[in-house]
């Protein structure tokens, strides 16, 4: 059996060419199995699996890197001797992607992030569902406009990226976040005697999770290793150069309960503010004189 194997494999090495889109085609098919195992019937694709489908096309990558080097060693030896001269030109010409390979490298030295992860890179926020050598995938988050849901869209971001912009990890946004919202009110009353009520409003909708937010909240900080705000609300008026105030108001909360929160909130403030000025409104019924933004 085994001379029966000789000619054959003499065959492929002297048929480098097809020997290799053999290799490619063995590694692939047997990537796509493995793919296929981890991911299951399921239709939607847990975190675990996220890694683990991450890890095997890594994998299976630096596999066919290695083995069609190792059988391609001799020529790219005699190609690199003869491209001496224009080393310069292609160090030039491939810029881009040796800073995506040394990008990949500072990722994973400074362990930036991982796949689950919540990050900010420049104006795209996104939850990490795989990165390799090359690239980084994202399935983008509407955060900047005070959500905290997936936009359908998915960015693949080149890891050149690192060095140009920072990388803010947000993983600890995924369970509770500090949320922020501001309320405008055109007419000036003395909005701090309504303070006190709203506050006492605020912690009648977060008493369902406070103590579940103070531990979050202390871990985070033993973490990140500083002060933060708290889980308990926070509210403070200013004006604006309009003469107009505004009402700040800021709690932590879990993530997906945030945009909820904040609509019961203004509402409470909409019913508390009419009640205590509601006298001055009545005179101009069809002329609102508070706004919210």
């Amino acid at each position: 059996m085994p001379e029966k194997l000789l000619p054959i494999i003499d065959f492929f090495l002297e048929h480098k060419i097809l020997l290799s889109v053999v290799i490619i085609a063995l590694v692939l098919m047997f990537r796509r199995l493995v793919l296929k195992q981890i991911r299951g019937d399921v239709a939607f694709v847990s975190e675990h699996q996220r890694k683990w489908m991450s890890r095997t096309k890594n994998g299976t990558f630096t596999l066919m890197v290695v083995v069609v080097f190792m059988l391609w060693q001799s020529e790219i030896s005699e190609f690199a001797l003869s491209v001496t001269a224009i080393a310069v030109a292609i160090v030039v010409a491939s810029k881009e992607i040796i800073l995506c390979f040394t990008g990949s490298i500072q990722r994973a030295s400074a362990r930036s992030f991982r796949i689950g992860d919540w990050i900010e890179v420049g104006s795209l926020c996104g939850e990490v569902i795989e990165h390799n050598l090359m690239a980084t995938v994202i399935q983008e988050i509407d955060l900047h406009h005070g959500q905290y849901h997936f936009t359908g869209k998915t960015a693949t971001l080149p890891n050149s990226m690192f060095f140009t912009y920072p990388v803010k990890n947000l993983n600890f946004m995924k369970r509770y976040v500090y949320h922020s919202f501001n309320i405008t009110v055109k007419e000036f009353v003395n909005l701090y005697v309504i303070v006190p009520e709203i506050i006492e409003q605020i912690e009648g909708h977060c008493d369902e999770f406070i103590d579940v937010a103070r531990r979050y909240n202390g871990v985070i900080e033993k973490h990140a290793g500083v002060d933060l705000p708290g889980p308990d609300p926070h509210v403070h008026i200013t004006t604006t150069a309009t003469g107009e105030q505004v009402v700040h108001i800021m709690l932590f909360c879990p993530t997906e309960m945030a945009t909820h929160l904040e609509q019961l909130i203004r509402e409470d403030f909409m019913q508390i503010y009419q009640e205590t000025f509601g006298k001055n409104a009545l005179r101009e019924e069809r002329n609102p004189r508070v706004s919210y933004m």
